[in-house]
């Protein structure tokens, strides 16, 4: 049974096209280690809280705490203590990132889902050190939760596709944008509440998935550098096959070739149209030649 569940975690992390999943996987797991980590401590008779153990995942808006704990502007976006806090997070970035997924491609969620909680964190930073209410709760205060990166994701989707219909329980079919208009407001009107940092987090993860996604519009990508250096530390865990040298021999014709290693016209139509759908899956439909935009046209005009 373990030796299963191994394999399926194992086959989720190594396939491109599962990001999502593989972070909510990542929450989980820290959900799962801090709360283990909470019983043992629990039976130790030693408290558990923002005070104690949860101070080295968790964001401080104090900056000399930030000094020491620089990891944490990461580490506080996969935190969670509580389970209706991580299912409900988990549940509306499940949605939303297919969604996203779906119309932008598979490798936009990871710079989003990371530089969004950034772009959040440091909003809740500035505003704890700028504005004199906090002042009594600077040195205490920290942020924990993927809310922010979640928001940013729900503003990615929603910008790119602001007339996608979502259905909801008593709602019924409700166009995302004003999914995330709702959420936008309650966290605005939420701030004087007892939880303001973290709804100061939600609104900076919006503004950035906001602003990611008119940057893509214009033809920039402010994510590609993170995923350059996902892809060099992922080839560095990824199992290389070992090097088999064959001889055959030499044939005129390239009828069957790889499409994926020659961008050239196949006789196989099955072939290529499984590579430009891969593509999509990958990259979005915007990264289509309009060679291939073509061919999937023609192709949907035969079916």
């Amino acid at each position: 049974m373990s030796n299963v569940i191994w394999r399926e975690i194992r086959g989720t992390f190594q396939r491109r096209d599962r990001m999502v999943y593989q972070l909510i996987f990542v929450n989980v797991l820290v959900f799962l280690a801090v709360n283990l980590v909470r019983v043992v401590m629990y039976f130790m008779n030693v408290p558990f809280g923002i005070t104690g153990f949860s101070t080295y995942l968790a964001l401080p808006a104090d900056l000399r705490t930030l000094v020491r704990q620089p990891w944490t502007i990461i580490t506080y976006m996969f935190t969670h203590f509580e389970f209706m806090h991580i299912l409900f997070n988990l549940l509306v970035f499940y949605w939303f990132g297919k969604i996203f997924s779906e119309f932008a491609g598979n490798k936009k969620i990871l710079p989003v889902y990371l530089l969004g909680g950034i772009a959040g964190g440091l909003l809740y930073i500035a505003t704890y050190n700028i504005f004199p209410v906090f002042n009594n709760s600077i040195g205490v205060a920290r942020a924990f939760g993927a809310s922010a990166s979640v928001m940013a994701i729900v503003f990615a989707a929603t910008t790119l596709v602001p007339d996608y219909t979502m259905f909801l329980f008593l709602f019924g079919a409700v166009r995302i944008k004003w999914i995330a208009l709702v959420l936008v407001i309650i966290d605005i009107i939420s701030i004087p509440s007892s939880n303001a940092g973290g709804h100061i987090a939600h609104l900076g993860g919006a503004l950035f998935g906001f602003f990611y996604v008119k940057q893509l519009q214009r033809g920039r990508d402010p994510g590609s550098p993170l995923n350059s250096m996902a892809d060099r530390v992922a080839n560095w865990f990824r199992k290389k096959p070992d090097l088999k040298v064959t001889y055959r021999r030499k044939e005129k014709s390239t009828v069957g070739s790889n499409y994926k290693q020659k961008n050239v016209p196949q006789h196989n139509d099955q072939e290529k149209l499984d590579f430009i759908l891969e593509k999509i899956s990958q990259s979005g439909y915007e990264s289509l030649s309009k060679e291939e935009k073509d061919f999937l046209f023609r192709m949907s005009k035969e079916e």
